[in-house]
C-alpha cells in the first residue's frame, strides 16, 4: 500500500530581509497601536483635570471665600457693609452670587453704587460708592441729606449750617424734588453760599431764599448755567425779588 507525500522535510529557509521586513511590520503595527493607546490616555487625563479643576474650584473648601474687604465707605462702616451684603464664609468663592451681593447693598439708601468683585483665592471686594448730600429737607420732623438725584439717605442731628435747606409741602412730588436737587446742584459756589434755602412746589415752581432775605424766582431746572450768570449780575442791584425763570428776559422788584 503506498503512503502519502513525506510533510517531515525540513522548514523553508527564510532569508535575512524577510526576517527584517517582518520585524519592520510588527513594528509599525505597534506604533499605531500605541498612538491610538495614547490618544485615549490623553483623553482620559484631560477629562480627571477637568473634573478635578472643576471640583478644586466649585465644590473644595481650598478656593472658599476666607476674606471680605470693604472700600470707600465714610457714612458707613466696614462692618455695617459686610453685614448688609452677607457674603457667605466658607462658600467656594466662584459660587458666589456676586449681583445678589450688589443687590443688597444699592438696597441700602446711603449706597448710590456698590461694584462687588471676587479677589483670588479667597476674597471678596466690595468698593462702595455712597451718596453725598448737596442739600437738606425737613421730613415728619427730622432733617434729612438729599444728594444731586433727589434721593433723601441719612438723618442730621441738625441742619449742617454750610448746606442749603430744601423747603417744600406735603403734596410735593418727588419729581419736583428731584428737579429741586438739579437746581442746587447747579448753583455755583458764589451763589449757593448765600441761599438759606430752597422753596418747591412744582417741578417748574422751585425758588431761592437768600440769607438776607431776598428772594430769586427760578423755575425748573432748565438753563441753570445760563439762569446762575444772569443772578450774579442782578444781586448788584437793588430789589428783593429777581425772576430769572426766563433768563433773556429777568426782572427785578421790591
Amino acid at each position: 500500500m503506498s503512503s502519502g507525500p513525506d510533510t517531515t522535510g525540513p522548514a523553508p529557509v527564510v532569508d535575512e530581509s524577510t526576517i527584517r521586513s517582518r520585524k519592520r511590520f510588527a513594528r509599525r503595527q505597534w506604533a499605531r497601536r500605541w498612538l491610538a493607546w495614547r490618544r485615549v490616555v490623553a483623553l482620559l487625563l484631560l477629562i480627571a483635570a477637568l473634573v478635578a479643576a472643576v471640583w478644586l474650584v466649585y465644590f473644595s473648601d481650598v478656593l472658599a471665600v476666607k476674606e471680605v474687604e470693604v472700600q470707600g465707605t465714610s457714612t458707613l462702616t466696614a462692618g455695617q457693609v459686610r453685614e448688609v451684603a452677607a457674603v457667605p464664609s466658607g462658600q467656594p468663592l466662584a459660587r458666589v452670587d456676586l449681583d445678589a451681593v450688589r443687590a443688597r447693598l444699592e438696597a441700602m439708601a446711603v449706597v448710590r453704587d456698590a461694584d462687588v468683585t471676587r479677589s483670588w483665592p479667597g476674597g471678596v471686594t466690595i468698593d462702595v460708592e455712597e451718596r453725598v448730600a448737596i442739600a437738606v429737607v425737613d421730613l415728619a420732623g427730622r432733617t434729612r441729606g438729599m444728594d444731586a438725584e433727589g434721593v433723601v439717605f441719612r438723618t442730621y442731628p441738625k441742619p449742617p449750617p454750610d448746606m442749603p435747606q430744601v423747603s417744600m409741602s406735603s403734596d410735593t412730588s418727588g419729581d419736583a424734588l428731584r428737579e429741586a436737587a438739579l437746581v442746587v446742584e447747579a448753583l455755583p459756589s458764589e451763589i449757593s453760599r448765600r441761599v438759606d434755602h430752597v422753596e418747591v412746589a412744582t417741578i417748574d415752581q422751585i425758588s431761592l431764599v437768600l440769607r438776607d432775605g431776598r428772594k430769586v424766582v427760578w423755575g425748573s431746572a432748565e438753563e441753570s448755567e445760563a439762569k446762575a450768570e444772569v443772578l450774579a449780575g442782578l444781586l448788584e442791584q437793588p430789589g428783593r425779588t429777581f425772576d430769572v425763570s426766563v433768563p433773556g428776559q429777568p426782572t427785578t422788584s421790591g
